[in-house]
């Protein structure tokens, strides 16, 4: 969108005041590109200062994981980076691939926290942490842990290999790995009461997956259960009143434009036209006052939080735009 398109007062406009006063050099960036004409070229090179000597990003690229050590979240939030841009392959892909192959678990997936150092600092709970062995889509031990502490985890394989299969990327590295994303979906389909970042992961993996006919299927039935579960608000305002399903944490809810960010998410077929409308008012109307979406999720670190919140100010953006909401 170009910048004499948004009025002085208009939701982008005070976004975009917002992130000049508050964003990192990504982000500002990002926002350049994605609503002011902005080249791609300026988002790629600022994201390559998060790449790491072992292929892998870090520097907390996802602001709740700090230090300067590569973990798998922080691959899953520089592929939506460059898939947002157009740019999600080649020698770039390649050279991620290597990392992701590196720390790959002994089956085939990624690890819920890649013990990179001793001591890293990370933040606790929230999108990025582990659910635990159910999460992995593997039978854990009874009575207590996974056998295997270096099981993979959706949460961090869903998101990884949904981009790259996206965009066409083939690794070698991609084989096992989606093969035990199709697993781990099948087994959060007949979990009782599966996570509500889990449900995000497995959205994320099934947007991607080469094989639609199958992706579009598991998604249905995954849809019925999330429904049944409740795992979905669907009516934002009453959300916060609302207690959160069995196994959830307190005031972590997730919202229908989060589970379908776009229309054509697979996720979308899961909701009513209504109750999508419903949602996107909710999203455009909690803008803040300084111009910025706000953080609704617990972060250990000052910084963090208010690293995240020009992150959560694009991405509301973007999905009001994918819906053709006004900016």
């Amino acid at each position: 969108m170009d910048r004499s398109a948004a009025a002085p007062s208009s939701p982008l406009a005070r976004a975009e005041q917002f992130v000049w006063l508050t964003a990192r050099v990504l982000e500002q960036r990002r926002f350049a590109y994605h609503f002011l004409g902005g080249g791609a070229d300026p988002v790629e090179t600022a994201l390559t200062a998060y790449l790491g000597d072992d292929g892998g990003y870090g520097h907390a690229l996802e602001p709740d994981l700090r230090g300067p050590h590569s973990r798998p979240q922080h691959a899953a939030h520089a592929l939506r980076v460059l898939d947002g841009i157009g740019r999600c392959g080649g020698r770039r892909a390649e050279g991620l691939c290597r990392y992701l192959t590196e720390i790959t678990t002994p089956d085939g997936a990624l690890p819920a926290h890649h013990p990179a150092s001793p001591g890293a600092p990370m933040a606790p709970g929230g999108p990025t942490a582990s659910a635990g062995p159910a999460s992995s889509g593997r039978p854990a031990a009874p009575g207590g842990p996974a056998a295997d502490d270096r099981a993979g985890d959706l949460l961090t394989t869903g998101p990884v290999v949904g981009l790259l299969h996206r965009n066409d990327v083939w690794h070698a590295w991609l084989f096992r790995a989606t093969d035990f994303c199709w697993a781990a979906v099948a087994a959060l389909e007949e979990r009782a009461a599966p996570r509500a970042e889990e449900v995000l992961a497995a959205v994320a993996f099934l947007d991607g997956a080469p094989d639609r006919p199958r992706a579009l299927a598991a998604a249905e039935r995954l849809g019925r259960r999330v429904r049944k579960q409740g795992l979905v608000a669907l009516d934002p305002e009453a959300a916060q009143d609302t207690p959160p399903p069995q196994g959830h944490p307190p005031g972590r809810r997730i919202f229908v434009h989060e589970v379908a960010p776009t229309p054509g998410s697979p996720a979308r077929a899961w909701f009513t036209d209504a109750e999508v409308g419903r949602s996107l008012d909710f999203l455009a109307d909690s803008q803040c006052e300084d111009g910025g979406w706000p953080l609704r999720r617990s972060t250990r670190a000052p910084g963090a939080a208010l690293e995240s919140r020009p992150i959560v100010t694009i991405e509301a953006l973007l999905t009001l735009r994918a819906y053709g909401r006004a900016l």
